[in-house]
């Protein structure tokens, strides 16, 4: 694997299923992981899965501890889309070199089922690693060989091995179908909506003019409800203020009214006052009440003025001016300013609806354009795919000939749904894809779901990883225990094309044959301590005899015998051999 392309460096995990703590030295090429039988492998691809966005499990979480936490070390490019991401998310890289940097991902889970994700240093929303895991790492286990009998994942393996370029034509027909599909929904809504529209646009109108002949103005109600109250008592304003002004200021007095009082009192004061200085005041004090008195009697007889004598007709036109506005209330209210704004935004709603025909027209040329276009890229589309699917038949039954499996033939079918109907078509085209896999000459080639068993799928898979990684690659595949079902000389193949595969990329395989181990370039093994748990010490990086013990152990489950020893040595020189 070149440098360039990244991979995962180092793996660290803690109190995630039987593992206690250990730190997994993983690095570019092709690592092994072995170990007995519950001693932790499959939970190393847990751990991944839960870097890479997958759903966690409280289950998983060690017994007795609070919470399992995993952490990852990538070296990836120091620019791209990933990085990008990452920014994006608010966390950063640490640079390597000029083309290279480190990112660190981390996730943890509690025991009641919180779950927190760490993008380079910074907390992130777990679907930021789902993203960056499709960019980072293909993953594979016995789920996803049932996966591969979908007409989905067979059309997805297909799109990749078709290319970048392809994948450009893909996401320009999406773009299309997206605003085809949309309009269309927009115009039939329109068209089945048609009616009720019209007669909202017609209420509307009768609203806006029944509302414009009243011409209501902001805070009108309020006033006229303040001159009602005012009108309504008239008489008794009229009364109350004429006998304030008489007890203030009588036109006829005998010094009773208030200013005759106080001229009175200022009077008094003003004779005596040269005798005491400290009435001077006094009188001053008086005269300015004098003074004030006598302003506000001649503003009561201002305002006893002001009070029109045809108080009874005024009063009816407010009242009739206040039914008015109450009846625009109660139909277009709750409040005078909800009718006062249906006025304002009932121009703009009435241009809305009345361009509904100008809409329909437009819509309805913009639909047939775009269905036209629609079928055109998906034609194109259907072509590529079905010479990429003649490529993809030949280069994949060429692999299984390699992986034991030489009479086999892969059939990539490409079947196009009727175009003439507008519903066939999807946001991936109108196109079927079947891999059929005819198992020797003469038999009818079979859907991967109803023609293979367990070990042949899984060479399939690997057969179609291992041509589409030249036209998609990805920079690092996780292989779990795909090597099931399979043994002897088709197991020997496997490693061999598991090594072919990690020379453009990283490769991690969880297996428990000697016969894929042997060809790994890093081979580690997991051990449970005598307490059931795995710990940091359990998890080693072999080499030399203790990696052929390994291996002998893997072969015969006799790790000290002689002839298990010999042939596990046997086994790594011959695929050391190969791999050179």
């Amino acid at each position: 694997m070149t440098d360039a392309r990244g991979g995962i460096e180092e793996i660290s995990i803690k109190d995630l299923g039987v593992i206690a703590d250990a730190s997994l030295p993983l690095g570019a090429g092709f690592t092994a992981i072995t170990g007995e039988t519950g001693a932790g492998k499959t939970m190393v691809v847990s751990a991944l899965g839960l870097l890479l966005g997958e759903r966690a499990d409280t289950g998983a979480v060690r017994l007795g501890s609070s919470q399992a936490w995993v952490e990852g070390r990538w070296r990836v490019p120091s620019a791209g889309d990933v990085v990008s991401r990452v920014r994006d998310a608010g966390g950063d890289v640490d640079p390597i070199d000029a083309e290279e940097a480190e990112l660190v991902l981390s996730r943890s889970v509690s025991a009641e089922g919180r779950s927190r994700a760490v993008v380079g240093g910074r907390s992130a929303p777990v679907s930021v690693l789902t993203e960056l895991g499709e960019q980072l790492v293909v993953v594979h286990g016995q789920s996803d060989q049932i996966r591969l009998r979908s007409a989905i994942a067979q059309r997805a393996a297909l799109d990749r091995f078709a290319g970048p370029q392809f994948a450009e034509q893909l996401g320009t027909y999406e773009q299309v179908f997206h605003r085809w599909r949309d309009n269309r929904a927009e115009l039939d809504e329109l068209i089945a909506d048609q009616d009720r529209r019209a007669r909202e646009a017609e209420d509307l109108r009768v609203a806006m003019a029944e509302i414009e002949s009243v011409a209501p103005q902001p805070g009108e109600d309020d006033e006229l409800a303040e001159r009602a109250e005012r009108l309504t008592n008239l008489e008794d304003l009229r009364l109350a203020a004429a006998a304030a002004r008489e007890l203030l200021s009588a036109e006829e007095s005998e010094g009773t009214d208030a200013l005759g009082l106080l001229d009175n009192a200022r009077r008094q004061l003003e004779r005596v006052a040269p005798h005491d200085s400290a009435l001077q005041p006094l009188s001053e004090s008086v005269a300015e009440a004098t003074y004030l008195i006598s302003d506000i009697a001649a503003q009561l007889s201002t305002y006893l003025a002001t009070l029109d004598a045809d108080g009874a007709h005024e009063l009816e036109v407010v009242q009739e001016r206040r039914s008015e506005l109450a009846i625009l209330i109660r139909k277009y209210g709750p409040t005078l300013d909800d009718v006062i704004r249906t006025l304002e935004t009932g121009s703009l709603r009435l241009l809305e609806l009345d361009g509904d025909a100008d809409r329909i027209g437009e819509l309805t040329q913009e639909v047939e354009a775009d269905e036209a276009l629609v079928a055109e890229l998906a034609a194109e589309l259907s072509a590529e795919r079905t010479e990429a699917a003649a490529r993809l038949s030949a280069a994949v039954t060429d692999e299984l000939s390699a992986l034991a499996m030489p009479d086999a033939r892969i059939v990539v079918e490409v079947t196009q749904r009727d175009d003439a109907d507008p519903q066939t078509y999807t946001a991936s085209g109108r196109d079927q894809v079947a891999i059929l896999l005819q198992p020797h000459p003469g038999a009818e080639p079979r859907p991967l779901g109803k023609g293979a068993s367990g070990g042949e799928l899984s060479r399939v898979m690997l057969a179609i990883e291992v041509v589409i990684a030249g036209s998609d690659p990805v920079p690092t595949f996780i292989f779990d225990e795909v090597d099931a079902g399979v043994g002897g000389a088709s197991a020997i193949e496997i490693g061999r094309r598991l090594a072919r595969l990690a020379e453009t990329a990283q490769v991690i395989v969880v297996t428990h044959l000697a016969q894929v181990a042997a060809f790994a370039g890093n081979h580690l093994t997991v051990v449970k301590g005598s307490d059931g748990a795995v710990t940091a010490s359990s998890v080693r990086r072999l080499d030399g005899d203790e990696r052929i013990a390994e291996m002998a152990r893997l072969l015969s489950g006799l790790p000290d015998s002689e002839s298990g020893l010999a042939h596990a040595r046997e086994l790594v020189d011959m695929a050391s051999a190969a791999r050179r």
